[in-house]
């Protein structure tokens, strides 16, 4: 048996001396997974201890997480919209800014029946935590990932149990997804960072995200213009469509926007003030 205080201690160590930012609340994080306790329980129990395999484990973590390994795929968790969502590495890590586009969704639609079409699910955390909180509400997640279809199913039994009827996942990209012009509202957080711009991220995306579900193509935009494109053939009139869009696209997009009969009602900012969100509503 080992102390759970002089493991913590030893691991934030190591990973401070890796250059790793939030060294303390990762090895809090990884040593609580292995426990079965929650954080607090783990700093005021000073004579909580692990087998010596559950140390053994906890240091091997360790070391995935100082070679950079995001937190969420050590774990295979992700908390969104205050929901518990599996992850692992076949899809996207699950960001707060766009918990600030789901909470304006919910906001629109409360005591709505939305039709909701979600681009490029990935994880399923935006429609599933949509569904989730519109009890009235049905929709359906696309994924051009097989591998990922399997994570956003696995969520959707997780979060919905029995309501789990009230959501269908298709292997289909936007452009070959067939349907009547029906849904209420389409959101996509589509691959948005241009091709070039992704050697320069950090270690955590570049070496471990996939790239599908980063790469937008030379400008960004690749996507986003087919997202726009097919939603004026199956978003109902006056429908609403939610994008997700990166740093400094705004213009460009609104553009594409405007000229696919698209006008935009609300723009959402993240936490440094950068429009990362625009809503719009169809005029065709």
């Amino acid at each position: 048996m080992q102390y759970c205080s002089l493991l913590l201690k030893a691991g934030a160590q190591t990973l401070k001396e890796s250059g790793i930012l939030n060294s303390r609340l990762d090895a809090e994080i990884l040593l609580s997974s292995i426990a079965g306790k929650d954080r607090l329980e783990l700093l005021s129990k000073e004579n909580l201890k692990v087998s010596s395999e559950q140390a053994q484990f906890y240091h091997y973590l360790i070391e995935r997480r100082k070679k950079r390994e995001p937190i969420a795929y050590i774990i295979k968790k992700k908390e969104f919209f205050s929901l518990p969502f599996f992850i692992n590495s076949n899809s996207l890590i699950p960001r707060p800014e766009t918990e600030l586009l789901v909470e304006k969704i919910l906001g629109i639609y409360k005591n709505k029946k939305p039709y909701i079409l979600d681009v490029g699910t990935g994880s399923g955390c935006i429609i599933l935590s949509l569904l989730y909180s519109l009890p009235n509400a049905r929709g359906v997640g696309l994924e051009i990932s097989k591998n990922t279809i399997k994570i956003a199913k696995t969520n959707a039994k997780k979060i919905l149990k029995s309501q789990i009827f009230k959501v269908k996942f298709e292997h289909s990209s936007i452009q070959n997804f067939s349907s009547e012009k029906h849904f209420d509202v389409i959101i996509s957080n589509p691959p948005y960072i241009p091709t070039y711009e992704i050697k320069n991220l950090s270690d955590d995306v570049k070496n471990f995200e996939p790239k599908l579900a980063l790469d937008g193509g030379k400008d960004g935009l690749d996507v986003i213009k087919k997202v726009i494109y097919k939603s004026k053939y199956i978003l109902k009139s006056k429908g609403l469509l939610a994008l997700e869009i990166g740093n400094g696209q705004y213009f460009k997009v609104s553009q594409i926007l405007k000229s696919n009969f698209f006008r935009t009602k609300y723009l959402i900012k993240d936490f440094k003030n950068n429009i990362r969100c625009i809503i719009s509503e169809l005029n065709f």
